[in-house]
């Protein structure tokens, strides 16, 4: 083991510089700077190189972060990335918005043992980064061209990895999207204080330079047919993601004013990337000036509150029916949201929206305190509402950020025969990825509901195996068959 290695008992946890809150408000670039070649391989010696790897093991992609971590500490950075990047399709996106908090550098041994975890994805980030500027990043090329084609419905996370790992093998591959530009959460619901497009677009480009074709405004079902897209491909992946945003059912839900989150990120982001947006021109999505009341307490919501901030709202708060220890985002992006002037209202849930006299508009949140009571099935306290704790919030911009839900895929694609569970997301077999149709798979949230973009990575990579093992089993039997 490299002596340079355990560095934790002289060395202490170190973020990459983060900019001020009051420059960072103003634009909606990144907020991190990137480590600097020393400070990296400081910080990655820092690992204890334990026996039993934690980080390796609740980490989704079962990426190996001991050892490049250990490459990273000698300067070794071009074989830290080829490590990285052999089980991980976007491994400077991870890196830039996974929740490490509660994946690989919650489960880090000096975490556990108050030392502080190894800044495993501030390193990720730094070691690709490099790799893009140095050249390292190679095209893909196909060891031999395939005569089969498979074709890929949704650009997001999973259907970007699975293309990947299609083109490697030499199939040709279609990706087909609803959306103008390729990247699906990536370039339109994660805004770009987080991840800035360009780290999305450079992967895409790198897509369509080994040959994957693009096919954007294609809403299959409208623009074209499911049954064309099966005849046209040899195999199809179904990777649309979750898309129906669940909303309020309470008084007031229906007053102008009241938007889903994705519409709110979708609109901010279009605008960003130069677009005109016409709710967004018109106020209806756009939160200057405004007093933004953000309903949920989750990555999405935690996204909202301060893409308000930036959009130069009056006052932003988020609502959130828990509290803090029990919320389902990133603890580090809600210290992120503090410092930029967003107020959480813990333990509180809306009751009602409120008007004033005959405006259809809203105008305020009345919320009412809640405590927390026994464990419900999950082992989560249940919020109990606490009698004649009611209160109001003044608003003129209330956000929905209360997950997603499947779209009806089978009557979209008009296949019944493409069965559902009870959620409504596709049943697949677990093995091999195969809906209930022959030849046609399904990968990322569709499948496993809304989730992490990581848990899609490893989606797209696993699909994407099982497809050419599909398609070699295929090909053997056709061949056999000809005999």
């Amino acid at each position: 083991m490299s002596p340079k290695m355990m560095q934790f008992t002289r060395l202490d946890q170190q973020m990459p510089e983060k900019r001020s809150a009051t420059d960072r408000k103003q634009d909606f670039n990144e907020i991190y700077t990137g480590f600097q070649p020393d400070r990296a391989g400081e910080q990655a010696s820092r690992c204890e190189q334990c026996g039993i790897p934690f980080c390796q093991i609740h980490c989704p992609l079962g990426n190996n972060i001991p050892d490049w971590l250990m490459l990273t500490t000698a300067g070794r950075l071009k074989e830290a990335y080829e490590l990285s990047s052999a089980t991980n399709s976007m491994p400077e996106i991870c890196g830039r918005i996974c929740p490490q908090d509660r994946l690989c550098e919650g489960s880090c041994v000096l975490e556990q043992s108050t030392h502080r975890a190894v800044t495993i994805g501030a390193v990720e980030k730094y070691i690709t980064d490099t790799a893009w500027a140095e050249g390292w990043v190679e095209p893909i090329v196909p060891q031999a061209e395939r005569g089969e084609s498979v074709g890929i419905i949704g650009s997001g996370p999973a259907g970007l990895a699975a293309a990947e790992e299609l083109r490697k093998q030499g199939f040709s591959v279609h990706v087909y999207d609803r959306y103008d530009r390729m990247g699906g959460l990536l370039m339109y619901g994660i805004p770009g204080f987080k991840l800035e497009k360009d780290v999305v677009q450079r992967r895409v480009d790198r897509l369509e330079q080994a040959g994957v074709v693009f096919h954007p405004n294609t809403t299959v079902g409208k623009t074209v047919s499911f049954a064309t897209l099966r005849a046209r491909h040899d195999a199809l992946l179904i990777a649309t993601g979750v898309y129906k945003a669940r909303g309020l059912a309470i008084p007031g839900s229906g007053l102008k004013g009241v938007a889903k989150a994705l519409d709110y990120l979708t609109a901010s982001n279009k605008v960003s990337l130069g677009d005109s947006v016409a709710a967004f021109t018109s106020g209806e999505l756009n939160a200057a000036g405004k007093d933004v009341v953000v309903i949920g307490g989750g990555d999405t919501a935690m996204d909202c509150v301060r893409t308000a901030i930036r959009q130069g709202a009056k006052s932003v708060k988020c609502v959130y029916r828990r509290d803090r220890e029990n919320m389902p985002g990133s603890q580090r992006e809600v210290a992120n949201a503090e410092e930029e002037g967003v107020e959480f209202v813990w333990l509180a849930a809306p009751e009602a929206l409120l008007n004033e006299g005959t405006s259809d508009t809203v105008s305020g949140v009345r919320a009412v305190r809640m405590h927390l009571g026994v464990a419900d099935a999950s082992g989560r306290q249940s919020p109990q509402p606490l009698e004649g704790s009611q209160f109001i919030m003044p608003a003129d911009l209330v956000i929905e950020a209360l997950g997603f839900e499947p779209e009806d895929l089978p009557q979209m694609f008009a296949q019944e025969e493409l069965t559902v569970t009870r959620w409504g997301t596709l049943k697949v077999n677990p093995r091999s990825t195969m809906t209930t149709l022959d030849g046609v798979f399904a990968a990322g949230d569709i499948v496993r509901g809304a989730s992490l973009v990581v848990w899609a990575i490893r989606d797209g990579r696993d699909s994407a195996a099982a497809i050419s093992a599909y398609l070699n089993q295929k090909s053997l039997s056709d061949r056999a068959a000809a005999e």
